[in-house]
């Protein structure tokens, strides 16, 4: 079901061109950013940089009710019924039926590539770091079977499969220094408004299968609003809906064409559909650009079972059988190293280890669920002091003893869970940064400035779109650390 859209947003809470460099501009991490200035993120990729995969990744691309995430994406000129990249295997019999995924994602491919210089330009940036491609679409691998499967039963263009490329570079902890989070690089707001749950405990922009709800959400309504043009569509994605419908009536009003391509967009924008349909472009036909793809089956990756009660994340990837940080690609939305335990949350899990997961929680008693310690209530003593000493959340706290408010008691005996604590419940968590303003010296260099502002060098180019030289009077975005 269509979830109506919200009015236009802001620039800083609707854009999910938010992330550091959208490939090029908006991701802290982003997808074509990664290939070309060091990390991806959804749109969360930024510029390129030489050798280093964050470069393809780019930021968000939430605007205007539109999420896209902080990593790498851009698309062409319009949607059409043509399958331009279909290969000959394809035409073999079913490619959903295929062993590769790739066969099947090509075959879905329905939005007309264009020989535009942008999507060239895009090109040539990918080519020159195939080892980066690569690791890009290598990161795809516990996602992309169920983003396809999603695709295809809306009857969408496989293309948008690949948008978590350019959003987040398929990074699912991508965050931008705007607040876009997630595979699918969703702002704040704007997930709220797609009913994407946010908590201390729980980010749904996170989630792996809901945030891929609602973005195919958000990007069918898009569509719908935007003339069923698909270019429109997740260029809205980027830079809101508001954005480039206005940019739609200058060109009516001065009776100039309409089209992407035409539109008086924003650089980032500009650079996003572009970065999208070059990608998909390689995926059509990796040998012709000298890329190679990384093997991937198509069948799903992993099945999702139901969790009631709070759980300890490493107690739980012991009990799947396999490594913490493997638990966590799949179920990043958990963000203080426990699932909550105030409603049955999912948890997504390799297929084969499903069965062994649920067995052995169902073998294992409750009160082992929680890595704890105890903490006897003493005069004086609160619930926000308390987490303050164990440095954990009041949440965190009173999931793991049932409380409601904030009322305890003398004597009281409390369990601390040990979760809440643990590094691995920092593993995902967001850096806040704030944005800031830098005018170039004489004598100032990239290398210079990403010293005095301790960021790279890489976050430099794909916050500001520049290659090797920068020139006294420029102006640069610099997005710093809160935290010094």
């Amino acid at each position: 079901m269509k979830r109506p859209l919200s009015r236009t947003k802001s620039r800083s809470d609707s854009e999910q061109c938010g992330l550091p460099g959208q490939w090029p501009t908006r991701f802290f991490r982003p997808l074509f950013l990664l290939v070309f200035s060091t990390a991806l993120g959804g749109c969360l990729s930024l510029p390129l940089a030489p050798a280093d995969d964050a470069a393809l990744a780019k930021g968000p691309i939430e605007q205007s009710g539109i999420a896209t995430n902080s990593a790498l994406v851009d698309t062409a000129v319009a949607s059409a019924t043509a399958r331009p990249f279909r290969h000959e295997a394809d035409a073999q019999g079913d490619p959903t039926m295929s062993a590769d995924l790739w066969e099947r994602v090509r075959a879905g491919f329905r939005l007309k590539q264009a020989d535009h210089p942008r999507v060239l330009k895009e090109l040539e940036r990918l080519q020159r770091h195939p080892n980066a491609v690569h690791a890009l679409l290598k990161r795809a691998t516990p996602y992309l079977h169920h983003i396809v499967e999603k695709v295809e039963q809306r009857d969408l263009p496989l293309e948008l499969a690949l948008l978590p490329a350019v959003e987040s570079g398929f990074r699912p902890f991508a965050h931008s220094p705007n607040g876009a989070a997630g595979l699918w690089q969703f702002m704040p707001a704007t997930g709220r408004m797609l009913g994407l749950e946010q908590n201390p405990h729980y980010d749904g922009r996170r989630d792996v299968t809901r945030s891929t709800q609602a973005a195919l959400d958000y990007l069918t309504q898009l569509h719908g609003r935007l003339g069923d043009d698909w270019l429109h569509a997740l260029a809205a994605y980027n830079c809101g809906i508001g954005t480039v419908k206005r940019a739609i009536r200058r060109a009516h009003a001065r009776k100039h064409n309409t089209s992407y391509w035409k539109l008086d967009l924003p650089a980032e924008t500009d650079a996003y559909v572009p970065r999208l349909l070059a990608l998909a472009r390689i995926v059509a036909n990796p040998e012709r650009y000298g890329v190679k793809l990384p093997h991937l089956a198509n069948k799903p990756y992993f099945n999702a079972t139901t969790v009631q009660g709070a759980l300890d994340l490493e107690i739980a990837a012991e009990l799947a059988g396999i490594p913490l940080k493997e638990f966590q690609v799949l179920n990043p939305a958990y963000r203080q190293g426990m699932i909550p335990a105030r409603k049955a949350y999912k948890v997504l899990l390799p297929r084969k280890h499903l069965l062994a997961f649920e067995q052995a929680l169902a073998d294992l008693p409750r009160d082992q669920w929680l890595r704890s310690m105890d903490h006897r209530v003493r005069p004086g003593d609160t619930l926000i002091a308390i987490a303050r000493r164990y440095r954990v959340s009041v949440d965190a706290i009173r999931d793991a003893n049932a409380i409601q408010g904030h009322h305890i008691r003398v004597d009281q005996r409390l369990r601390i869970p040990l979760a809440g604590r643990s590094t691995v419940a920092l593993a995902g968590r967001e850096k806040p940064r704030s944005r800031v303003r830098y005018e170039v010296r004489k004598g100032d260099s990239l290398y210079t400035i990403a010293r005095q502002f301790s960021v790279s060098i890489a976050q430099l180019k794909r916050w500001n779109n520049v290659g090797r030289y920068i020139r006294p009077g420029q102006e640069l975005t610099v997005y710093v650390s809160s935290a010094g």
